[in-house]
């Protein structure tokens, strides 16, 4: 085929080929209206019948195998069984359209083809279909127009993005005690998969007025990397924030934790993808069972599993979550201290600082097996009493971006105070130790390292650290960013700073964000 195309389209581009081609599209491609698709082929909850009124092949009777219609007549015929093959040569009509998929194919090319004016007619056919079944427009690619065309032949100058490149960073002007939800724009904003979201123009907004804070958040992310050098002010984020987390509201110093999932909870809340399955029909492989952004990223499913200390039947729920909240030693929780070196500082390497708390000893705590005790007793179904327990936390499934918040504010009836226990956090953290798919692999409560250390599915890579400096009276925050692979920045309201690994690693930490290091294409 020639760089220009195929030089059979030609010959079809006759008369009214567009509005023929058009009819194609509505009655047996798209199948927008109910009577199409009756004519197509029926649908029901069991899956796709062999009944169809229009679509089958004029020679075999069947409406599967690959059906093609010619573009020259009116004939259908199977593309596996070459009927449509047989059809094109006789007749010397070479262009059939696929439709399922709506390709045009040329049978002297041997080859699906492309042509500008078909390709315009098939999208254009496609949006009213999508528009009469009241799905609304889905996410399309974009390109440019004519004028912008036009600009980028007269700008031929393209910014690189090279190692040293300081696009994303960008400062926060403080509103008055707003470091709090500043350090937390610049985790979102430089969380990668969101990062792609927003900047290929996907939101498409069916909120009325201008108070979607996912718009919001879009034009933030414009801001952040149209190069632009002087402090952002995000007075129209802060205003959304008052509005729809109304706890938030106010010039008082406010928790960056909270914060977080407040944000989360309002973008999830404004995503328009935040359906109950996909397009193909399937829920959403998430514990939410919703595709907006924020869930395909942040969500993980939490398995808790209950041990009948009589019986040892185990009743098992799995919840979403969008962070894990880590206890710390020094705080009033029991169960501290655990021996130092457990499980998965080895796999981890955290063992660097001698008697040090690490990620990997919180998270150890976290999932290990807990005495609910008499006060706490819970009606077994298999006992049909009510019995003392155990109870464990695990991972069922991991989000994409993993949030570990360290637990440093404590309050309760007798204390309200800081937590300031050292925490030593790896730069790569592998979660298999904690999955529950895992449990079979420990011993007295121990990890064995049997897994395949090739395995990468369950392994992170820190990009984000929330810090608090201060008391829990007056205090403030700032963050750590990674802009490339080992280059960092400190985030100070409106002020960035180069920083190095050390500074990051040996900060007190709050908040810490991991990223999965390979994502699995479902």
């Amino acid at each position: 085929m020639s760089p220009a195309g195929c030089p059979h389209v030609n010959g079809y581009k006759v008369d009214n080929w567009k509005q023929n081609l058009r009819v194609i599209y509505q009655c047996f491609v798209w199948s927008g209206t109910a009577e199409t698709r009756r004519r197509k082929v029926l649908q029901n909850d069991a899956g796709w019948t062999t009944l169809a009124k229009s679509c089958i092949c004029h020679m075999c009777g069947a409406h599967l195998n690959r059906l093609h219609s010619c573009l020259y007549c009116v004939f259908f015929g199977c593309f596996t069984k070459k009927h449509i093959h047989e059809h094109a040569k006789g007749k010397r009509h070479n262009l059939a359209i696929d439709l399922l998929y709506g390709g045009i194919y040329c049978f002297v090319c041997q080859d699906y083809i492309y042509d500008k004016d078909m390709e315009q007619i098939a999208k254009e056919e496609q949006r009213k279909s999508w528009k009469l079944q009241g799905i609304g427009e889905k996410y399309t690619t974009w390109e440019p127009t004519k004028r912008e065309l036009e600009l980028l032949r007269h700008n031929p100058k393209r910014r690189k993005i090279t190692t040293n490149c300081t696009i994303g960073l960008r400062g926060l002007i403080n509103l008055g005690n707003t470091c709090f939800m500043n350090c937390i724009v610049q985790a979102l904003t430089h969380t990668p998969l969101l990062r792609d979201f927003f900047l290929s123009d996907r939101h498409k907004c069916e909120m009325q007025s201008n108070s979607c804070l996912v718009c919001e958040m879009s034009q933030l992310f414009q801001e952040f990397y149209s190069g632009h050098r002087s402090p952002h002010i995000p007075f129209r984020l802060l205003h959304l924030v008052w509005t729809h987390a109304r706890h938030l509201a106010g010039y008082e110093q406010q928790d960056a934790h909270e914060f977080l999932i407040a944000a989360l909870d309002v973008l999830h809340r404004h995503c328009k993808g935040d359906t109950t399955r996909d397009d193909s029909g399937k829920k959403a492989n998430n514990p939410n069972h919703c595709n907006c952004i924020i869930d395909q990223i942040f969500t993980g499913g939490l398995q808790s599993d209950v041990t009948c200390q009589v019986c040892h039947g185990v009743s098992t729920t799995i919840d979403p979550f969008w962070d894990i909240s880590l206890d710390l030693p020094g705080s009033s929780t029991p169960f501290w201290p655990l021996s130092p070196g457990g499980d998965g500082s080895a796999v981890n390497g955290e063992s660097h600082l001698t008697g040090a708390t690490t990620l990997t000893d919180c998270l150890r705590r976290f999932t290990r097996p807990e005495h609910l005790g008499s006060s706490a007793k819970i009606k077994c179904g298999g006992c049909h009493s009510y019995q003392e327990s155990t109870k464990q936390l695990t991972m069922k499934k991991l989000p994409i971006v993993a949030c570990f918040h360290l637990k440093r504010f404590e309050h309760s009836a007798k204390l309200r105070r800081k937590i300031t226990t050292y925490v030593s956090f790896p730069l790569e953290l592998d979660m298999t130790p904690f999955m529950a798919s895992s449990k079979e692999s420990r011993v007295n409560g121990q990890y064995q390292q049997t897994v395949d250390v090739l395995n990468n599915d369950n392994k992170y890579s820190l990009f984000a650290v929330v810090n608090h400096q201060g008391t829990l009276e007056s205090g403030h925050y700032t963050s750590f960013i990674r802009q490339h692979k080992d280059q960092w920045f400190k985030c100070d309201d409106a002020i960035i700073t180069k920083a190095s690994i050390k500074d990051v690693l040996d900060s007190e930490g709050y908040l810490l964000f991991y990223h999965k290091q390979f994502l699995e294409y479902e």
